[in-house]
């Protein structure tokens, strides 16, 4: 219905693409399990946003028409968390007081996560996502795995230009050492 009145029709599919294979993999069960992210919807909210964080921060660094991406990947992401919640039963009157409060969440995280990666300190991306993906009384555990997935996901999409972003299967390690540790 969107793509009716023209707006940004040509770059729009590769979007969704994108944003689909983004999703999947923030619902891979190890990130659950063994990360300590609730199964809940502000727990796939969580995994969800440090996805979208790891793929944006990436796209800050490669050149134009990147940075295009990444805002048509943002807007991707919100208004599927919109039809989620109208999906969920929301009032179209609460919709856009929710949005407003998932949108200062997701720009809280990001904060966050950026501040934590940018002191170079590990401590400092274990105790956010402490704080945010995984709190679970145990959550120093499942942060410290999921810290350790985001530094294998940052280093894999750091081998990818945008035609590899776009066009890649395979954006984000499996998460192997979170699956190991569920089984031990």
């Amino acid at each position: 219905m969107f793509g009716l009145f023209g707006k940004r029709d040509a770059r729009q599919v590769p979007v969704d693409a994108l944003f689909a294979r983004i999703a999947e993999a923030s619902r891979q069960p190890a990130l659950y399990l063994g990360g300590g992210i609730p199964d809940s919807f502000e727990g796939r909210f969580e995994s969800l946003t440090l996805h979208v964080f790891l793929v944006l921060r990436r796209l800050r660094e490669l050149p134009a028409p990147a940075a295009d991406l990444a805002q048509d990947l943002v807007d991707a992401c919100f208004a599927y968390l919109e039809l989620g919640f109208r999906n969920a039963g929301i009032s179209d009157i609460a919709v856009p007081k929710r949005m407003k409060k998932i949108g200062q969440m997701f720009y809280g995280r990001v904060r966050a996560y950026e501040t934590a990666l940018e002191t170079g300190a590990p401590q400092d991306l274990i105790e956010a996502l402490r704080r945010n993906a995984s709190p679970a009384e145990d959550g120093s555990q499942g942060a410290l795995l999921l810290a350790a997935y985001a530094d294998r996901a940052q280093a894999h999409l750091a081998g990818l230009d945008l035609n590899a972003i776009l066009n890649a299967d395979l954006l984000f390690p499996a998460p192997v050492e979170l699956e190991a540790s569920h089984d031990a």
